[in-house]
């Protein structure tokens, strides 16, 4: 009796490993789902750039379950996701198949983007800020997603070409270092900030800060004319494009480069040379921690925390496949959160330019996008997507807390973007 219950047993395991072996013979893609199902969004992104950078490539379901992923099966790339507690599917090729054939059908918003290869990223930051300073490195860094610190040195001595991608840190492009100067002008950080700034400036041949700055300005609209993307977030955003506007005028007062601004600065704006916006005020008073009306002012917005959000459009994925990269998510309401630049005012943005995302009851885009010659460029208004009021100093996001934020998803979408296989846009 033994002996027969023993080959029972036998046969049992022997079928088990066969049906095993069968499925892992049918498993010849892995699927990433980006709806409400997936345990970490933000990770997934990481898992997405690391197969690229190991010479495979990845296809982009565009709507398709949140914006999922999908590749060929391996065994490293399960092991991986496994590692890094992201969510998967293992599906044969016939499942695989069957879902290329929903997306490619007309009646519905999918498309498939292949994604070819990895980005190389350079995040535009002083050496001395660290991780947590800013969303987009705060979000590199959990998605485990390698990047470059460079600054002013690096790009005045051409440095930028080297890269795909180049997020601009919260700085003041304008050399009014932040207009931090009534609140913080005595605090040591302040003063070293300035300091190193002085320094710089001098280093490369100019008498002031905003001189230099203009000079990175300009460097790094050539890196985008030449087809770079650019993404900026906060007060990057509009001091960025105030600096282009203000190339030749005095914008910055006594305290901030030892002379007095050109009364006639705002007279004198070009805004030819912006990529965003147009027809925007200077906000002149040296002691009001804001550059322009560009920016909805917290007591403009009358907004709280509880009723503050934006809505993040939906593009067609067959026929607008670039802001449909770039508005992948589960959810269209995302948080609303605060920056020195929350927001900007609709009225004040170029026509040409694609708004992704906004609060229309108080005419506010959040998200932005636009084209330079061959290349790209996105602005976010806010500082951080899981801080609604970031202070200075306060303790960083903690985003294992936030694994599926939205409003973190929209960075890393970007990030994803220069992989795409190039495919014209058809409006």
């Amino acid at each position: 009796m033994s002996n027969i219950t023993g080959k029972c047993t036998m046969r049992c395991v022997i079928l088990f490993v066969f049906l095993c072996l069968c499925r892992i013979a049918q498993a010849n893609s892995i699927l990433i789902p980006m709806d409400q199902k997936q345990t970490n969004h933000l990770k997934a992104y990481g898992i997405a750039y690391w197969i690229l950078r190991n010479e495979m490539e990845v296809d982009w379901l565009l709507n398709y379950r949140g914006g999922s992923f999908m590749v060929k099966h391996h065994p490293a790339i399960q092991n991986e996701l496994v590692v890094r507690g992201v969510s998967f599917e293992v599906i044969s090729d016939a499942q695989a198949n069957q879902i290329i054939t929903e997306i490619a059908s007309p009646a519905v918003n999918y498309d498939v983007m292949k994604l070819e290869k990895y980005p190389r990223i350079a995040v535009y930051s002083p050496k001395s800020k660290q991780p947590w300073d800013d969303a987009v490195t705060l979000v590199l860094t959990y998605a485990e997603i390698p990047y470059d610190i460079i600054f002013d040195d690096e790009v005045m001595n051409g440095v930028l070409p080297k890269y795909d991608w180049l997020h601009l840190h919260h700085e003041d492009f304008t050399g009014q270092y932040g207009k931090f100067y009534g609140q913080f002008s005595n605090m040591p950080w302040y003063v070293e900030q300035v300091k190193e700034s002085e320094d710089l400036a001098r280093k490369h041949g100019f008498h002031k800060v905003s001189q230099l700055k203009l000079a990175v300005s300009k460097k790094i609209k050539e890196f985008v004319t030449g087809g770079g993307f650019l993404f900026a977030m906060c007060s990057a955003t509009d001091s960025y494009d105030i600096a282009l506007a203000a190339e030749g005028v005095d914008i910055c007062e006594r305290m901030y480069d030892g002379d007095p601004a050109d009364p006639q600065a705002q007279e004198k704006l070009n805004y030819e040379n912006t990529l965003a916006f147009t027809d925007f005020r200077l906000v002149r008073d040296p002691y009001q921690y804001e550059f322009s009306d560009i920016d909805n002012h917290p007591n403009e917005r009358g907004l709280r925390q509880d009723n503050d959000y934006f809505t993040i459009f939906e593009f067609s994925a067959k026929w607008d496949p670039i802001p449909t990269m770039l508005t992948q998510n589960h959810t269209r309401v995302i948080s609303g959160f605060f920056g020195q630049t929350t927001g900007f005012k609709k009225h004040l943005i170029k026509p040409d330019v694609v708004l992704m995302g906004e609060n229309r009851d108080i005419r506010e885009a959040k998200y932005i996008h636009g084209v330079l010659g061959k290349g790209f460029w996105t602005f976010y208004g806010g500082h951080d997507p899981e801080d609604y009021q970031h202070q200075v100093n306060e303790e960083p996001t903690d985003l294992n807390q936030h694994p599926n934020s939205p409003g973190y998803r929209l960075i890393l979408n970007n990030i994803l973007f220069p992989a795409a296989k190039k495919k014209k846009q058809k409006t």
